[in-house]
């Protein structure tokens, strides 16, 4: 749990938050923080301290006289891994989740051409060995176990790129990989010819070969898009 999870305005957040990514409270809606504090049994500053973490979020904006008033989405921080989190929670699941994938197709392949180019010996072998632990974890239903291998392997992928951009991208596809295992829009184990092409893409990285690497990636991208047809249309 995030340091905005913990505490009374954590919990308020995790009503709140989830209500506002859900439609519930349309965009141009008022929220009036001494009616929420009263809701949810908290005080006024812990009411304000919950609204400060949505507004960093984007999520609504305080104004002097009108109150507390929830944005458009498109102005949304979409990037935050908890509003990420929130609305794979919700009803907006399957296109959620196609977006970030198709993102994930866009920048992964070339993070990992980038990553055969200056990943230091240190990275190959923590990537190998990510890899080697997608491979002990991928039969017997242990998708969580799988799960903490899968996402350390493209964390980094996205960090060896040497581009700080990719690497700061690493909590978003973490919980992309999260919320397809949590929401069960996975087979009850990975895709035999996925685990394959881990192991695969970190024997490229380690050997420097670029294009082999970011090919690799491209089928593991489209791969999980297929996924995507399959188990959330």
């Amino acid at each position: 749990m995030t340091t905005r999870g913990r505490g009374l305005h954590g919990h308020v957040l995790e009503s709140l938050g989830p209500a506002i990514t859900a439609g519930e409270y349309p965009p141009g809606s008022v929220l009036r923080t001494d009616e929420l504090a009263q809701r949810f049994e908290v005080s006024r500053s812990v009411m304000r301290e919950a609204v400060r973490v949505l507004e960093s979020m984007y999520l609504v904006e305080s104004r002097r006289r009108v109150g507390v008033t929830v944005r458009p989405k498109a102005e949304w921080n979409v990037f935050d891994p908890q509003v990420i989190r929130w609305r794979l929670a919700g009803a907006d699941r399957p296109h959620q989740l196609r977006s970030l994938t198709v993102l994930r197709s866009a920048v992964e392949p070339i993070a990992a051409g980038l990553s055969a180019r200056h990943a230091t010996a240190a990275q190959c072998a923590e990537l190998t060995e990510c890899a080697l632990g997608m491979v002990a974890n991928s039969r017997g239903h242990k998708l969580d176990e799988y799960l903490v291998h899968d996402m350390a392997f493209h964390r980094v992928i996205l960090n060896a790129s040497g581009n700080e951009m990719f690497a700061r991208l690493g909590d978003v596809v973490a919980e992309v990989l999260a919320g397809r295992t949590h929401h069960e829009v996975m087979f009850e184990d990975p895709d035999p010819a996925a685990v394959t092409l881990h192991v695969q893409v970190a024997e490229a990285v380690r050997a420097g070969d670029a294009s082999r690497a970011e090919e690799l990636t491209r089928q593991i991208t489209v791969g999980a898009l297929q996924e995507l047809d399959i188990l959330a249309p």
